[in-house]
């Protein structure tokens, strides 16, 4: 139980680490940017800009590659007029630091203050896909954002992770809990969820569940035949964003 205790983060997290000097390229007007929420530990971004954005959308990826690969979905978001920020978690691409999930929390609220320096709160969109659902979610949470938006969203992260491990007893030693269920009855903006009926890795049951936590606060968008990695490959997906993003 011990070595479970340690090892865990093996395969929960699956990076892609980037040296210092790579360089990114998109097609897309965009800047690296980084932050410094506290000694030793950097959190990499990349910011997509367009001219008089709308405002800003904030994007949590999932929990493998790096922003180097996430980067492609900012298009979604600047085509309709939106300023996209992504950041890399502790260990993911060029972000450095020793993770724990309040030290991860920590960052993406530190991100949060900066970009609100930057942006009026009211105008700042979090958006969290699979597992940065709860990154997200805490965020929404303890701030004022205009919308959240959820792609894939888990309700229970112990029963996902459950069900890569089930010989390790996740109840007691998992270190990494992000309580989506919990932190999204405390969100005061509007909650958009999407969410493909053929999910194998989060089913749709998951958003289901939270969605009837407050089901006058949040939508839950079916995407019908969709799974858990191609929901950008479908029309509705596109569609569905462009009307929440809609000004």
């Amino acid at each position: 139980m011990v070595i479970a205790y340690f090892i865990q983060e093996k395969f929960i997290f699956k990076p892609e680490k980037l040296s210092a000097d790579f360089e990114f390229k998109y097609d897309a007007p965009f800047k690296e940017i980084s932050f410094q929420p506290e000694a030793g530990v950097t959190i990499s971004g990349i910011h997509f800009h367009v001219k008089k954005p709308h405002g800003l959308i904030l994007y949590f990826h999932g929990n493998t590659r790096s922003i180097k690969g996430w980067g492609k979905y900012a298009k979604d978001f600047y085509r309709f007029g939106y300023d996209v920020v992504l950041v890399d978690y502790r260990g993911f691409g060029k972000s450095i630091g020793k993770r724990s999930e309040q030290a991860m929390l920590n960052d993406m609220q530190f991100v949060y203050d900066q970009l609100c320096l930057q942006f009026p709160e009211d105008h700042i969109l979090v958006y969290g896909r699979s597992m940065g659902s709860g990154f997200a979610t805490k965020l929404a949470a303890d701030n004022q954002p205009r919308y959240l938006i959820l792609d894939a969203p888990y309700y229970s992260f112990r029963k996902v992770v459950e069900r890569f491990l089930p010989f390790l007893p996740m109840r007691l030693v998992l270190r990494y809990h992000l309580r989506t269920d919990k932190w999204i009855q405390n969100v005061k903006c509007h909650t958009y969820i999407l969410h493909g009926t053929k999910d194998r890795l989060i089913p749709l049951a998951h958003s289901q569940r939270l969605q009837a936590i407050n089901p006058r606060r949040i939508t839950l968008i079916r995407i019908q035949g969709g799974g858990h990695n191609n929901l950008p490959s479908f029309p509705e997906y596109h569609n569905f964003i462009r009307d929440i993003l809609k000004v």
